[in-house]
């Protein structure tokens, strides 16, 4: 399979070329004269998680993005953000990368291609497993700071299926995945955040629905 964009009812990818010359429903590209292009979104309906970034042609930046990190720091901020997560499309900016396999050197994993994923949050299974895992990650703290890591990537390869390849150098390659996750820090007021302090304040979980 080597489309540029997959859609199916909670989970599309584009390439993100074609997303940023017809950007979807909720998305405004322009283009300023410095040379880097200028990404608007409606925070009502979309959910974006991206950092700004240099392309190939020139800086990307997005304007009402969390970027891959989101803070937090009080409670009704932690609601706010659950809720956008768990009732809106949510955007992730994913790499297609160099099977490792391929590698014939020990530099860093070559990007063939990156892709904007786009997650409906609002969708039953997606909802249940975001859901589960955060409900999961605050019982296992104990009032202290944290930050868990929400991943996708068994999600993609399960929504992508196998055999999945896109072209690098007139050739069909399947490739690895990164940038697959967001991050959620929530910053307690503690007096005495330790546990968070040593690093012991970490947890990650994975959204394993995939299928139609």
């Amino acid at each position: 399979m080597t489309v540029n964009e997959l859609s199916r009812c909670k989970f599309s990818m584009i390439d993100l070329e074609d997303f940023l010359r017809n950007p979807p429903r909720g998305f405004k590209v322009e283009t300023r004269r410095a040379g880097y292009r200028f990404v608007r979104s409606d925070p009502e309906i979309c959910c974006v998680l991206i950092d700004d970034f240099e392309s190939c042609k020139g800086k990307v930046m997005f304007q009402h993005s969390t970027g891959k990190t989101i803070k937090v720091h009080n409670l009704r901020d932690y609601t706010t953000v659950r809720k956008s997560l768990t009732s809106k499309r949510f955007y992730l900016l994913v790499s297609a990368c160099e099977n490792k396999s391929l590698k014939d050197t020990k530099n860093d994993t070559k990007v063939l291609q990156r892709f904007v994923v786009v997650i409906d949050g609002s969708d039953p299974f997606v909802k249940w497993e975001l859901d589960r895992g955060l409900d999961w990650t605050i019982s296992s703290v104990a009032g202290e700071s944290y930050r868990v890591d929400v991943d996708f990537s068994e999600s993609l390869k399960g929504w992508l299926g196998e055999g999945f390849c896109i072209l690098a150098n007139g050739q069909k390659v399947e490739p690895t995945w990164r940038d697959t996750s967001f991050t959620l820090k929530y910053y307690s007021d503690a007096l005495f955040d330790i546990p968070h302090w040593l690093g012991f304040s970490k947890r990650k979980f994975k959204i394993t629905c995939c299928g139609t």
